[in-house]
């Protein structure tokens, strides 16, 4: 599939933040912007820089105001994957090497906290503080989803609200505020930025959901990592915690759980896969994520009927679809 049906009407300006991304990152030291670029290069969906230029849509839309809000969302987000893998110990992200792969996990941290700071260092050319105090917190609450995920690690006794809470720091704050930002950035009205926050609120929790069954339903070659990454990694995803209200499987599941926590992921498990694949666990997740997509699409009718809220649309039910 392509990046998204919409893409093509924002190909010019993604053009300029793909451009504005590699040159971000170049500085005095060769090795850091080397270790950057390959995680850029390694390419991605850019779904936040996507989301901010939408939002500029809603108000006086200037591709050279909201890329200094695009690009520093995208590193943002760039940055907390090269942690994310040296905390994972993952050898490949998007079929290519990871940073902590190819360099080492010193180097790794070195460059997710290089990233962030060039991030920082851009979104200095606003002169918005709004936009900042809300970058800020949404930085402080990634980085508390970072540690509940280390510490939820291999825990079997998490509750669905839990998982929630973990993945609206981890994943869909930082989608919900490309939204708002963007608009915020292009002079809109206030109430639109709200309305688009909540879309991309919502948005983001069916994304991270879709995310962790994509994890075990797709392909190696779909996902870009061996199906059950997230188990071997101790990251209990919303299908395993059905899957462990399954009676039936409750147990075998367990005994799984434990021996890949016993081998420190270093097993096959495609036993586990099989136990959650065959659960309820799919269709439940499946049923949640939809529902946030219904919310995202209620949030779309408080917005002015200009094309981009179609495109919006459109986006949110891709999220649910996709294979990658």
């Amino acid at each position: 599939m392509k990046r998204f049906d919409i893409f093509g009407t924002l190909k010019k300006d993604m053009d300029v933040i793909e451009k504005e991304l590699y040159r971000s990152v170049e500085g005095d030291s060769p090795e850091l912007t080397e270790t950057s670029l390959h995680l850029l290069r390694a390419g991605g969906k850019r779904l936040r820089p996507v989301f901010v230029l939408m939002g500029g849509k809603f108000g006086s839309y200037d591709i050279e105001k909201l890329k200094h809000v695009a690009v520093p969302l995208e590193l943002i987000h760039s940055a907390s994957l090269v942690h994310d893998d040296v905390i994972d110990d993952a050898s490949t992200r998007r079929g290519k090497p990871t940073v902590k792969a190819k360099w080492d996990n010193r180097i790794a941290m070195y460059t997710g906290d290089y990233i962030y700071g060039k991030a920082l260092d851009l979104t200095t050319r606003l002169k918005q503080p709004e936009i900042h105090q809300i970058l800020a917190k949404a930085m402080v609450e990634m980085s508390i989803g970072e540690m509940e995920q280390i510490r939820d690690f291999f825990n079997v006794s998490q509750d669905v609200r839990r998982y929630l809470l973990r993945i609206r720091r981890k994943t869909s704050l930082l989608i919900a505020i490309s939204c708002q930002l963007g608009a915020l950035a292009a002079d809109a009205d206030r109430r639109i930025a709200a309305s688009l926050y909540r879309f991309g609120y919502n948005v983001g929790m069916a994304f991270q959901i879709q995310d962790d069954l994509l994890d075990l339903c797709g392909s190696e070659k779909q996902i870009g990592k061996p199906p059950g990454s997230d188990m071997r990694q101790g990251n209990i995803t919303l299908p395993v915690i059905y899957a462990l209200e399954d009676p039936e499987r409750r147990e075998p599941l367990l005994k799984e759980l434990d021996r890949i926590h016993a081998l420190n992921g270093q097993c096959d498990v495609t036993e586990a896969v099989k136990l959650v694949t065959s659960s309820s666990g799919i269709a439940r997740s499946e049923a949640l994520a939809d529902r946030y997509i219904a919310k995202a699409l209620d949030a779309l009718a408080d917005l002015p009927d200009i094309k981009t809220r179609k495109q919006l649309k459109d986006i949110a039910h891709f999220i649910t679809k996709r294979s990658y």
